[in-house]
């Protein structure tokens, strides 16, 4: 199961930012621009697919974060990341004793903050390795950083499910991922029932970026269990 975030973050652009390269990296992201749409998000997260880190603002339109780690840290001690432009030694202690796992001052490097995720997860007990983005095997090459699919060196256009889809077999290159778990990532948990939505789509898929759809080399199907995409060369 992928890993759910809660980005809170009022600056439009940072926020579309981070949302784009958590969701390559395999996590699923709640974007939030202030301290109302956080506690929604936060009261309404469901038990299956809730969250598991949060990534907090300090400085947003309905107040300061500081309120909203304060409030977390009574109920909760999932990981907490304050992401700030400020600076100041004494505000960094100051929220790390209130609770934050780490401070990470803007502006920072997406390669840090993802690996200070992964520490702050690892400290959890869970177990978080870097994403594969990059994929290819023969005539397919599937970069997730840069949103481009090829076949035979020519881009291929997919829609936004077709991509997702694939981004997720791609995470997980070689390995069968059941049907359950492909459509909880991609769809959501409540359409695990629905493998319907599978077989569309992964019809489109293989005609697509398959030589011959009926004899699939890339896209696999593990009968009854999932699918799986073949592995890196």
């Amino acid at each position: 199961m992928s890993l759910g975030v809660l980005l809170v973050e009022d600056d439009k652009d940072l926020r579309a930012t981070l949302r784009q390269v958590l969701t390559v990296e395999g996590y699923r992201v709640s974007a939030a621009a202030s301290l109302a749409d956080a506690r929604a998000l936060w009261a309404h997260a469901s038990p299956d697919q809730g969250i598991d880190l949060v990534l907090l603002d300090l400085g947003l339109p309905d107040g300061d974060g500081t309120a909203f780690l304060k409030e977390l840290r009574a109920s909760t001690h999932l990981p907490l990341i304050v992401i700030s432009a400020r600076q100041q030694d004494g505000e960094k202690v100051h929220l790390l004793d209130l609770g934050a796992d780490d401070y990470l001052v803007k502006p920072f490097g997406v390669g840090e903050l993802l690996a200070r995720m992964r520490v702050a997860l690892r400290h959890r007990g869970r177990a978080v390795t870097a994403a594969v983005t990059h994929y290819q095997h023969d005539t397919l090459e599937v970069d997730l950083q840069r949103h481009r699919v090829c076949r035979d060196r020519a881009e291929v256009h997919l829609t936004p499910t077709e991509f997702n889809l694939l981004a997720r077999l791609v995470r997980s290159a070689g390995q069968v991922v059941t049907h359950r778990q492909l459509l909880a990532d991609v769809w959501g948990s409540e359409f695990t029932e629905h493998t319907h939505y599978l077989r569309l789509y992964m019809g489109q898929l293989r005609s697509k970026l398959e030589q011959d759809p009926a004899q699939p080399r890339f896209l696999l199907t593990e009968p009854g269990v999932g699918y799986r995409l073949a592995e890196a060369s």
